[in-house]
């Protein structure tokens, strides 16, 4: 993994996270992927499941957010082989083009296949109070 491929599945997953496509999530993870949203959470094991999650409709999913209402970005922060780190920040409006609430910092650790798609990836955030 370099840090060019990692900033290209980095704005991929951005992009699935806005579209909720099922083709655009599955093709970030490998088909045996191990996810969390929080580190000490069960794990979400298998594409199949982490599609289900990120668009709602498997047990526990976390409710989409309505487009517009949010902004991230991330960047790579350290890769060693197959493993990374990247962080950045996530900022939510209540509405469309209104001024952000609520921004939290974020660490995703994460582990790739051979064909660069995610098999473990767990996220690490933080409440930003001053936001």
């Amino acid at each position: 993994m370099t840090r060019e491929e990692l900033q290209d599945w980095l704005d991929r997953y951005v992009e699935a996270w806005h579209s909720y496509e099922p083709e655009q999530i599955g093709a970030l993870f490998s088909e045996d992927a191990v996810c969390r949203y929080h580190p000490y959470d069960e794990p979400i094991r298998g594409r199949d499941a982490v599609i289900k999650s990120w668009t709602g409709e498997g047990e526990g999913a976390p409710d989409r957010d309505e487009p517009g209402t949010w902004e991230a970005q991330y960047e790579p922060f350290a890769i060693d082989g197959a493993n990374a780190v990247a962080t950045g920040h996530t900022s939510y409006r209540h509405e469309p083009a209104g001024d952000f609430y609520r921004t939290y910092h974020n660490c995703f650790v994460m582990r790739f296949d051979d064909d660069g798609r995610c098999s473990e990836f767990t996220e690490w955030f933080m409440f930003r109070k001053d936001a």
